[in-house]
């Protein structure tokens, strides 16, 4: 579609949709960076999410319930159940019942997850800091158009 030079409301400009695209990229590469650093830990990208969420739990437990980690991750709870199983069996995570409920399962890092998991993160520290632009000039370019 050609452009009149006029930008018609509901449109969004060419620039700002260059900036989004190129935020994108940059996202894309980022991810799959640190699902290569995470193969190198023996990490595939989905348990490196996982014991990333457990460990990184928001209250600072370093533990999650099933169902938050479904929640986090965005996955049904039947897929979230086998990726616990399938990283328990490989020594990862563990699971405990909660004393109030035991209906109730925590899932915490084991020390070999740990070691795993802070690896990959200390070796995508340089991706990250990569990043930061990109989330800065994507930001300036909604403020500018606001």
């Amino acid at each position: 579609m050609a452009s009149t030079g006029a930008q018609r409301e509901g449109e969004l400009s060419l620039g700002r949709i260059q900036r989004i695209a190129e935020f994108r990229a940059q996202l894309r590469a980022f991810t799959s960076r640190s699902d290569e650093v995470a193969r190198r830990w023996q990490l595939t990208p989905q348990r490196y999410l996982l014991l990333l969420m457990v460990v990184g739990s928001p209250d600072g437990a370093e533990r999650l319930k099933l169902t938050e980690i479904a929640e986090r991750l965005r996955l049904s709870p039947n897929t979230a159940t086998e990726l616990v199983t399938r990283a328990e069996e490989l020594g990862l995570v563990q699971r405990a019942q909660a004393d109030h409920d035991q209906r109730v399962v925590f899932v915490s890092a084991t020390v070999e997850g740990k070691r795993r998991l802070v690896g990959a993160i200390e070796e995508n520290e340089r991706a990250r800091s990569e990043l930061n632009p990109a989330f800065a000039r994507l930001a300036r370019s909604f403020r500018d158009t606001a």
